[in-house]
């Protein structure tokens, strides 16, 4: 089979070219718009350009039996930069793998486009409800999904769209500020540490999630949760760091009143330096609010099991990051 894959230089694309690289019978065709990162040295073919370049596209594309699209903005200080990067570029690439009549897309989009939970993990069938600029994004992006796929056009291509919560494993750079604490010595954790449940899921368990749903025969349009199972408690995430670092690690408590505001300072410093952070007031909203989802779905529909425990997965993470010299 033939992979068309965007987004392959970064965390998730490039963990999901391993993946096909390890499973007889894949082509890959990834499109890159400047460094190889994550790509350099692999047996994958390299398109040069991005997603608002459609004649390329449109050349790439033929004979493609799969697009995986993993790209995306997820941090920007602007609606205008989420849309132009979540809305308009998924746009782009699904009207031309329409016209070009690809079998199966599988589009990433974000457990934050839902929203957060309260009490009851999240299924595909409940009200989308984001609190983030992010999130909206990936609404709007889903919201124009559903409406390509009611057309006569989209006959013959089936798409399906992921949401995962936060993800975690080797080379991911976002939660890597809190595995850095993590290795000091200290955890940061908002609140109690027990009260808010949040669900997790490992890159390899994501992408084996990806891949189910692309082998799928559904036809139309369809939604997964795809993410570990069950929910943790930053808690639990402590206790699995403390085990895989072999040494002792305290809880940083961080009243939910004080992550806005230490959001803004860092947002204010880094404008100074024209940078935008990983913790910006848009994150903060998110991070003090319950966000856990079901994977029922997946489970009974693409046979979707999460292999990597959390302590597995913890300990993986830490030992690439010291591997690399990253913490």
């Amino acid at each position: 089979m033939k992979a068309f894959i965007t987004g392959g230089t970064g965390f998730i694309g490039s963990h999901l070219v391993d993946y096909l690289m390890r499973t007889n019978g894949w082509q890959i065709d990834c499109l890159v718009r400047n460094e190889l990162k994550w790509l350099e040295g692999r047996d994958v073919t390299i398109s040069k350009g991005d997603l608002f370049d459609l004649k390329l596209l449109n050349n790439r594309l033929q004979g493609v039996d799969v697009v995986f699209h993993s790209a995306g903005v997820v941090k920007a200080p602007t609606f205008e930069a989420f849309d132009r990067g979540n809305v308009e570029a998924t746009e782009n690439l699904l009207r031309v793998a329409i016209k070009n009549k690809i079998p199966k897309v599988v589009i990433l989009s974000s457990l934050a486009a839902a929203g957060p939970s309260h009490g009851t993990p999240l299924s595909e069938n409940d009200p989308m409800r984001p609190v983030s600029r992010y999130g909206e994004s990936k609404k709007r992006m889903e919201e124009m999904i559903k409406r390509i796929a009611a057309e006569p056009e989209t006959t013959g291509t089936s798409i399906t769209v992921i949401r995962p919560p936060a993800v975690y494993g080797p080379r991911e750079q976002d939660i890597l500020t809190i595995f850095k604490m993590t290795a000091k010595g200290l955890c940061p954790i908002i609140g109690n540490g027990s009260s808010t449940p949040i669900s997790m899921v490992h890159v390899r368990d994501l992408v084996l999630g990806m891949v189910l749903a692309a082998k799928h025969p559904h036809e139309g349009l369809q939604t997964y949760y795809i993410s570990g199972d069950p929910p943790i408690t930053w808690e639990q995430f402590r206790q699995s760091a403390e085990r895989a670092l072999g040494k002792k690690v305290k809880a940083l408590r961080i009243k939910p009143d004080w992550v806005q505001k230490i959001a803004a300072g860092l947002e204010t410093v880094a404008g100074v330096f024209g940078a935008y952070p990983v913790l910006n007031r848009e994150k903060a909203k998110e991070m003090v609010l319950e966000w856990t989802c079901s994977i029922e779905k997946a489970r009974t529909e693409l046979n979707f099991h999460p292999k990597i425990s959390l302590d597995e997965g913890v300990y993986e993470t830490i030992q690439w990051y010291r591997n690399h010299h990253w913490i």
